[in-house]
């Protein structure tokens, strides 16, 4: 099965693998940064986008197939690859298979929950997700306004209000639309647990990042992920959450390029940290925002009648 995709720019080839519900878009506030220095591939994997989904089982290990076949089809086998979210945990399977890929950027990986954090995830991102389709057609109003926005996007973003509008409307209509979201996020959280590499095992870089304010993937889980991947290096984003690509742009883009570059890399020039800008909302904002929340409720009660 072919998957859709986006091919822009110019050099060594970088493949991107969006998170559960997402797609190619999912990386459009890194996009152009990246494909001023790299022939960029951004796919819609299966069931998700503008891909149709697998006529078999929606796991990690089926998805990993299908970008291994993806890779093969078009003569790309050991590129460097960079996932988000469940993509993040996809980059870390392949990887571990070995022979697939080159350098992996890891980003705020899924599946290395345990105890009261897996039902947590479930049952939250579900619920997300029906609230989400429900209110589908005023969603370009609640994304519009930065209220009901940093509403939405609360449980992702470390400050939600700065997520560009159209950004957070392709994001949470993919979350609304793929059909294969239930299954993997199934098995996301009660699939098959991700195997690890052993010391040694894997050759070409591994970086994994994650957000100090990921309310998905919970930063202690970064300790999991790395007695799995010791070959792992990890990065830390500060005043970030579950997306970097959306709450630190700039420096997902410097990492991105630095961790695949062959290079070695100081945390601090990637970082390059500066002062948080102001957190508060502006007045008008919010009472746009009441308004947005309280004709969405209306018309779900209108809709039920």
């Amino acid at each position: 099965m072919e998957m859709n995709y986006v091919r822009r720019g110019a050099g060594k080839p970088l493949l991107l693998l969006h998170g559960i519900g997402g797609s190619w878009r999912s990386w459009q506030t890194v996009l152009d940064g990246l494909v001023a220095e790299r022939d960029v591939i951004a796919v819609d994997l299966p069931g998700f986008g503008d891909t149709p989904p697998l006529t078999g089982p929606v796991t990690i290990g089926t998805l990993a197939d299908a970008v291994t076949t993806f890779l093969l089809r078009h003569d790309l086998l050991g590129i460097d690859v960079v996932g988000s979210s469940m993509g993040a945990r996809l980059v870390l399977e392949l990887a571990r298979r070995g022979g697939v890929v080159g350098a992996v950027v890891s980003l705020d990986p899924g599946g290395f929950w345990q105890g009261w954090q897996v039902p947590v995830f479930y049952h939250s991102v579900g619920m997300s997700v029906k609230l989400l389709r429900a209110v589908q057609p005023i969603m370009p109003a609640l994304t519009g306004n930065v209220l009901t926005r940093s509403l939405l996007l609360a449980q992702f973003s470390a400050h939600p209000w700065r997520v560009p509008a159209q950004a957070a409307l392709d994001e949470l209509r993919g979350y609304a639309k793929s059909p294969s979201f239930e299954e993997l996020l199934t098995d996301l959280v009660y699939g098959a647990e991700q195997r690890g590499a052993p010391r040694h095992a894997i050759k070409a870089p591994l970086v994994i990042g994650w957000g100090r304010q990921d309310r998905v993937c919970w930063p202690g889980q970064s300790a999991r992920a790395l007695a799995k991947f010791p070959d792992a290096r990890l990065y830390w984003f500060e005043q970030c959450g579950h997306l970097p690509q959306w709450d630190q742009p700039a420096e997902t883009i410097r990492l991105i390029l630095a961790a695949t570059s062959g290079d070695g890399f100081r945390d601090a020039d990637i970082a390059q940290r500066r002062p948080a800008a102001p957190t508060q909302l502006p007045k008008a904002a919010v009472a746009a925002g009441i308004v947005a929340l309280a004709a969405g409720g209306l018309w779900l009660l209108l809709k039920k009648k």
